[in-house]
């Protein structure tokens, strides 16, 4: 009898919905964002919109949302008030917002965050050496960072990031680590 049971055991198991990756806390993303598990975060410093320095390592121990885009670019334009959005439903967890203006002047950066009035902070990438290093394959890109300080998720193109899916996908992302 137990020669039967054990096999049966395991199969029921096996087949019950449990995988190794959800043990290891992976979480399914919503559409748009994809696993992209590429290893540490590569390090940068730049200075935000008002001339304060900021250096990525100083978020470890957080999630972090790190943002690409640029004024010109339709699909950022778009999606900014979203933004706008998901920092406000995130500001009380262990998630950081992480804007980087890709290659433009802060007169042009201040006068479109000011025209769409949003309470955004942003790096300013003005030689684009930062983004060359990070190689988004578009604008908007969005990487995901785990507190390890781990690259896990992209997204390319704009979403709509005030959207319940979106919103409950970090919070469960948060959650997990804690």
């Amino acid at each position: 009898m137990k020669k039967i049971l054990k096999p049966f055991l395991l199969a029921c198991f096996l087949f019950s919905g449990f995988s190794a990756g959800s043990f290891a806390g992976e979480i399914k993303p919503p559409f748009g964002i994809r696993h992209y598990d590429i290893g540490k975060a590569a390090d940068f410093t730049l200075q935000d919109i008002d001339g304060e320095e900021f250096q990525l390592s100083s978020t470890k121990g957080r999630w972090v949302f790190l943002h690409f885009w640029a004024s010109w670019c339709g699909p950022c334009r778009k999606e900014m008030p979203t933004l706008q959005g998901l920092a406000d439903a995130m500001k009380n967890e262990n998630f950081s917002i992480v804007m980087v203006n890709t290659a433009e002047d802060e007169d042009t950066v201040f006068t479109f965050l000011g025209a769409i009035d949003v309470d955004l902070n942003t790096l300013m990438d003005i030689d684009g050496l930062v983004t060359e290093a990070w190689k988004p394959r578009g604008l908007p890109t969005t990487f995901l960072i785990n507190p390890k300080g781990e690259v896990k998720y992209q997204a390319i193109g704009g979403r709509e990031w005030d959207k319940p899916e979106y919103l409950e996908f970090m919070k469960r992302l948060v959650k997990a680590s804690e």
